[in-house]
């Protein structure tokens, strides 16, 4: 894993929204709190998870089109996973 691709995966806004979607099916924003500020907040950890920067960079050199919306580059499980393993 190359820190510059969990740096490029952390600043994917589909990837972003994705952990903003789990994160609120988790129930995981404070009261007030919005998913998206929420996941902001949250992603370069779960950006760190391992496997997903390779697999985000991966994606990238195959020249696949939004790399951080397409569920086979990163599951929603896998996503899960992440959030759920978040201290």
């Amino acid at each position: 894993m190359a820190f510059s691709d969990q740096a490029l995966l952390s600043q994917d806004f589909d990837f972003t929204m994705r952990v903003a979607a789990c994160g609120a099916t988790e129930g995981l924003p404070a009261a007030g709190e919005q998913p998206t500020t929420w996941a902001v907040n949250n992603v370069w950890m779960i950006a760190a998870a391992p496997g997903f920067a390779d697999a985000y960079a991966s994606a990238l050199a195959a020249g696949v089109p939004r790399p951080g919306n397409d569920p086979a580059v990163i599951s929603d499980a896998q996503i899960l996973s992440a959030v759920q393993a978040l201290p």
